[in-house]
């Protein structure tokens, strides 16, 4: 039998149970349970209540107490559902440029952009890559983000990516946190290929995808549709292709044009991020798929840019997920509690319509079933803060961390 153990009391435990998967949600209906004990059994929770009533139940039976020596606020761990954190060098240079008023185009035809990442990534051996990642993935758990979806991107040729997606595997091997490895080969078609984007996505097809698939590498394939990168009949083809080879699928869509969220509907794709140039029809068209959107504040504060709709993405019956994206160029900062509090004061975001973003609906951004609520069955993921209030939570807009983390029923170090 399973180590089963009793944790709590916590002035408030927020289960977010019992709330919808898609459309706008109200702050009274967050379940709240006071003076709450969760019990857990392996790595998952198996009861939820009075924390009391459960020590009496406990004292029966042959399990822990693993009691909290201060009034804390729990909820389940965080969920990125978006990220490029596997890279080497930096884009410092970039950001100073935007500074000075240059566009993300002119930054990368004169040689910055994702490019220059490339190429830094490239050199970088195995070990280096994943020293690194094991840097950012530890800082991002410290935050309370205890499952981290990770793209590669950087590499661009099949030995380079099959390297990127091999340092994710092996720092999933050991780190605490959850990474969800994704395939973005498709990140943009790579200078030193002198063929067609077609061309290129059909190398990736033929080359990576098999060889993905065969080492268990990832089991979701993402690409990058803007003007940057590739067409939407491009995008639309090769995710086809990356469906029926038995990949999820999602994308990189309404950036900086529009029209991805639409395709990421046709193709069925898991989910559709960015949205930064969502207008009313894709929202419509989006209510009406299982598509998660996925917002991604932390570029739109790297690019100075506008924010995605979150307020009319929610109104419009859609669901609503907010991932960081931290990567090296147009999200550097890579903090998603900030973030998700900044995003939810410009749109109008309620607490529960922030917490849900980063928790249960951010599960479904990554297929993830009986993840993101603290409810019996579900893994037993939770962080709790050092706050009397939930409210205070966002109300310090990511300033206030969590005190105490538990991945997988663990409580981390």
């Amino acid at each position: 039998m399973a180590h089963r153990k009793l944790i709590g009391p916590f002035a408030q435990l927020l289960t977010m149970d019992n709330l919808p998967l898609r459309g706008p949600l109200a702050d009274a209906g967050l379940e709240i349970i006071r003076n709450a004990g969760i019990v857990t059994e392996g790595e998952n929770i198996v009861e939820t209540g009075d924390f009391e009533s459960l020590t009496q139940t406990s004292s029966k039976g042959n399990y822990e107490v693993e009691r909290m020596p201060e009034n804390l606020v729990a909820l389940p761990g965080f969920i990125d559902a978006h990220t490029h954190i596997c890279w080497a060098g930096s884009r410092a240079e970039d950001y100073s440029k935007r500074l000075q008023g240059k566009t993300y185009s002119e930054i990368a035809a004169s040689g910055g952009g994702i490019w220059d990442t490339v190429i830094k990534t490239r050199k970088a051996s195995l070990e280096e890559l994943t020293d690194q990642l094991v840097t950012r993935a530890a800082r991002h758990l410290s935050d309370g983000v205890t499952t981290i979806e990770v793209k590669s991107g950087y590499g661009l040729t099949v030995k380079d990516e099959i390297k990127m997606l091999r340092a994710i595997k092996r720092v999933n091997q050991h780190a605490v946190a959850d990474l969800i490895p994704t395939c973005l080969a498709a990140h943009i078609r790579p200078k030193d290929f002198s063929k067609t984007n077609s061309e290129y996505l059909k190398m990736i097809r033929d080359e990576l995808l098999p060889r993905v698939a065969e080492e268990n590498l990832s089991r979701r394939v993402d690409i990058y549709t803007d003007e940057h990168a590739f067409s939407i009949k491009e995008s639309e083809g090769y995710l086809n292709e990356a469906k029926s080879m038995g990949f999820d699928i999602t994308v990189h869509a309404d950036q900086f044009t529009g029209g991805g969220t639409r395709m990421a509907v046709r193709v069925g794709a898991v989910s559709a991020d960015h949205l930064e140039v969502s207008g009313e029809k894709d929202i419509k068209t989006l209510a009406g798929s299982n598509v998660i959107p996925v917002t991604l504040p932390g570029s739109s504060l790297g690019l100075g840019a506008p924010f995605a709709p979150a307020r009319k993405l929610l109104d419009g019956g859609c669901s609503l997920v907010i991932a960081s994206d931290w990567n090296p160029g147009s999200a550097p900062m890579g903090d998603l509690l900030i973030q998700a509090c900044i995003l939810g004061m410009y749109e109008k975001l309620t607490l529960a319509e922030t917490l849900a973003a980063l928790t249960f609906r951010a599960a479904a951004a990554l297929n993830l079933k009986e993840w993101g609520i603290i409810k019996p069955g579900y893994k037993a993921d939770i962080i709790a803060f050092n706050l009397a209030d939930y409210k205070e939570i966002i109300y310090n807009q990511g300033k206030v961390k969590p005190v105490k983390i538990w991945k997988n029923a663990s409580l981390t170090e």
